[in-house]
Formats: structure tokens, C-alpha cells, sequence
């Protein structure tokens, strides 16, 4: 007899939860017994007895039935995945990530590397099921099993594309905040820049020395003041044509 185990996958209020599946095959039977989350196989059972002409294969074809249909239930949750990993591309470039953002785009890389994690060792599984060691597989149930590998390969590059994404996403979003950054930052200078031109020439004029000459001018306070001025619309102008404010 073949004992086999299987992950099986779900999307339980955003979160991918794992079961488990155990396979007991043998001559004439084949039983099946789930642990934690999981799809019913009662769906799989309806279909195939609807097929006497392919259920009379014989055990081995239920078994590629079932692995193909727990297989083929890991593309709704990476559809799932999918359309939350796009909203959060559209988001990306219009502001930075807040905390919650950081930590819900870190938990769909790590569920994203779990689901791999439990897909993949069916890959050897189905090696090993299409190999001459095992003669309760029928020859002629090989192409089959290679087709349950080549959908497994297909889950590993949708979610291996995914976790690519989610990392280029937190990447533009630091940019993206490290721009903003940047912008306010030469705001910030401009402003300074600006300001301190009055600031000087108050400083200069606040000095309570006998000797400044400017002090006895009649037209002194106009004349600073318009210098003032000047200068400060000159600086503003730079920096607006700079781009800086």
C-alpha cells in the first residue's frame, strides 16, 4: 500500500491556513482523511462517478484526481493574493506605506513562501509516483502525474512572480518616501535660506554700538527694509525656478 501526505491551502480572513491530507492506496481502495483546513472532495467523488469509463481505471486514477484537485485549489487563494498584491502596487507610488501596510505586505511574503513551501514536495511525490518502483501505478497513469508537476510548477512561479512584486512594491515605497523626504527637506533649506536675510540684518542693526553709521541716516529704515525685500523675492524666485518650493 502507499501512505501519501498532501498540503491543502485556504484564505481564512486574509490569512492562508494550512491542513493536511493523508492518502492510504492500495489493491481496490483508496481512503482519504483531512486535517485543518481543506476543500470537500465530495465534488471530486460526484464528478468521476458521473465517469464510470475513467473511475474504472482503478485506484490509482482517483488518486491523481485528488492531488490534481488540491493542486488546482491553490490558484484561488493566489488569485486571492493577487488582486491584493495590485491594490497595493496602486497605492505604492501615491504615498508611503504606513506601519500596518509594512506588516500586512511582510505577511503575505511570508504566507506566500509557506504555500510554497507546502506545494513543492508534491513535485517529488509525483516523481516518485511515476517511477518503476512503485507497481500499484500503472504505466499509463505516468502522463498524468507529470501533468499534476507541471501545475505544481506553474503555483511555484505565480507565487515566486507574487513575492517579487511585494518586494519591488516595499522598495518603491521607500523611495517614495525617501523623495518626500528629500522634497521637504529643501523646503525646509529654502525657507531657512530665506528667513535668515532679515534675520542677519536685524542682527547687524540690533548691535547697540555709538559708531555704526547707518544708525544717523535719514532714510535708513526704508533703504533696509526695501533690501530686505528684494532679496528675499530674489531667493524665492531661485528657489521656485529650482523646483525647491
Amino acid at each position: 500500500a502507499l501512505f501519501i501526505v498532501a498540503r491543502t491551502a485556504q484564505l481564512i480572513d486574509g490569512r492562508v491556513t494550512f491542513g493536511e491530507t493523508h492518502l492510504f492506496v492500495g489493491s481496490g481502495y483508496i481512503v482519504s482523511v483531512r486535517h485543518g483546513p481543506s476543500t470537500s472532495y465530495a465534488a471530486v467523488r460526484q464528478h468521476w462517478e458521473s465517469c464510470p469509463h475513467s473511475l474504472a481505471k482503478g485506484e490509482d486514477f482517483v488518486l491523481y484526481a485528488i492531488l490534481d484537485f488540491i493542486v488546482d485549489n491553490y490558484m484561488p487563494v493566489l488569485e486571492q493574493i493577487e488582486d491584493e498584491v495590485e491594490a497595493i502596487e496602486d497605492k505604492v507610488l501615491l504615498k508611503p506605506m504606513t506601519a500596518p501596510d509594512i506588516e500586512r505586505l511582510y505577511m503575505l511574503r511570508r504566507d506566500l513562501l509557506r504555500l510554497r513551501n507546502a506545494a513543492l514536495p508534491l513535485v517529488e511525490v509525483c516523481r516518485r509516483l511515476t517511477s518503476a518502483e512503485l507497481p500499484q501505478i500503472h504505466t499509463a497513469m505516468h502522463p498524468l502525474f507529470r501533468d499534476v508537476t507541471d501545475h505544481i510548477r506553474t503555483v511555484q512561479e505565480k507565487i515566486d512572480s507574487l513575492r517579487e512584486v511585494l518586494a519591488f512594491a516595499f522598495e518603491a515605497s521607500l523611495l517614495v518616501g525617501q523623495s518626500q523626504e528629500t522634497a521637504n527637506t529643501k523646503k525646509l533649506a529654502s525657507w531657512a535660506a530665506i528667513l535668515a536675510v532679515p534675520t542677519a540684518l536685524a542682527g547687524i542693526y540690533g548691535m547697540n554700538f555709538d559708531s555704526m553709521p547707518e544708525l544717523k541716516m535719514e532714510y535708513g529704515y526704508p533703504v533696509v527694509l526695501t533690501a530686505i525685500a528684494v532679496i528675499c523675492t530674489f531667493l524665492y524666485w531661485r528657489f521656485r525656478k529650482n523646483g525647491w518650493l
